[in-house]
């Protein structure tokens, strides 16, 4: 599974884009009396999810006995008279394709890796149902449509910058699955964060994450004994510091929602401009400063070595060098990497 957990959309066949309304009429039968509104419903038009029936409802597309009822939770007693408009939603509407531009890196026949750029929302969402990597994706590769999310088999944040693989055929989706469960894809990221590094150069964050108990917006490292979260480890090593503060390589033990963000906000170290976990812009930068640099892993169908490693953006460049800050050369990681 992803890191962010299951992405499939509880909704409307997604072919259905365009598609005209139907007016469905029923009565209620005596075994749903008492039932609220949208599980009756559910039954009643077993074709649709509840979720899609929900959305309809709150859209003012029911109505009992004539009379508009927007309330999914409202009971309906037998004899009643319901109607429902079955009419496109967004959620249904969403996985279209649309033609845009994206920076492949690496290509063959099973697997691609892309380069998202800072802005890009991976998949569809609320606030976000187009537009995305995903319809993207539909456009670019016609096969994609025959994929579960368009063969994406994890995602970054919005405002994260970088790579991300995603699979051209059901097998080599099925394989990359299963590498990132068996935690066999290194994922390597820059961060660029507030407040010099202190101690140690390098470091190995052990700390679970879960839904921030004050704030359920975000996510927080939490006591596993108190309240749900899931073991989460994140390592990360020293680049470069500065007064105002530091630029670090962290690479992925784990896959939690916002982890790194979470971990380095949790070390007093949170990301630059990264607002929902204590950072400001600064360097010229208004998007959290994280970029996924580096991707590798065994390629699951050939098994030849893929590794992969991304620019650094424009605007990430230049915070760098605001702050005096340069890059180490690429053989310096790479070395590095042998010797540990």
């Amino acid at each position: 599974m992803s890191p962010d957990g299951d992405w499939d959309v509880d909704g409307e066949p997604h072919d259905d884009a365009g598609a005209e309304a139907e007016l469905r009429q029923l009565v209620l039968p005596a075994e749903l009396h008492g039932q609220r509104l949208d599980r009756a419903l559910a039954a009643l038009v077993p074709e649709f999810s509840r979720n899609y029936l929900r959305q309809l409802i709150e859209a003012g597309a029911a109505r009992i006995q004539g009379a508009p009822a927007a309330k999914p939770a409202r009971k309906v007693r037998a004899g009643d008279r319901l109607a429902i408009e079955l009419r496109p939603t967004p959620m249904s509407q969403a996985f279209v394709p649309q033609p845009m531009a994206l920076a492949v890196v690496y290509e063959d026949e099973h697997l691609a890796v892309i380069d998202k750029p800072a802005g890009l929302v991976v998949h569809p969402a609320p606030g976000n149902w187009s537009g995305t990597l995903l319809n993207g994706l539909l456009a670019r590769d016609a096969a994609a449509a025959n994929l579960p999310r368009a063969g994406i088999v994890h995602r970054l944040d919005k405002d994260t910058s970088g790579l991300l693989v995603v699979a051209r055929t059901r097998a080599a989706m099925d394989a990359l699955v299963a590498l990132i469960a068996a935690r066999q894809v290194r994922r390597e990221y820059l961060a660029l964060a507030h407040r010099p590094w202190t101690g140690a150069p390098a470091r190995e964050i052990d700390a679970p994450i879960g839904r921030d108990p004050r704030q359920r917006l975000r996510m927080a490292v939490v006591d596993a004994a108190r309240h749900p979260g899931k073991p989460a480890q994140t390592r990360c090593e020293l680049l470069r510091n500065a007064a105002q503060g530091c630029l670090l390589r962290c690479l992925l033990r784990t896959g939690r929602t916002h982890q790194i963000r979470v971990h380095l906000a949790h070390l007093g170290h949170p990301l630059v401009a990264d607002a929902l976990y204590g950072g400001a812009p600064a360097a010229g930068l208004t998007r959290q400063a994280l970029h996924a640099r580096r991707l590798a892993f065994t390629h699951p169908i050939t098994g030849q070595a893929v590794d992969v490693l991304a620019p650094l953006p424009a605007d990430l460049a230049a915070a760098l060098a605001a702050w005096g800050l340069t890059m180490p050369p690429d053989d310096m990681d790479l070395a590095a990497d042998a010797a540990r």
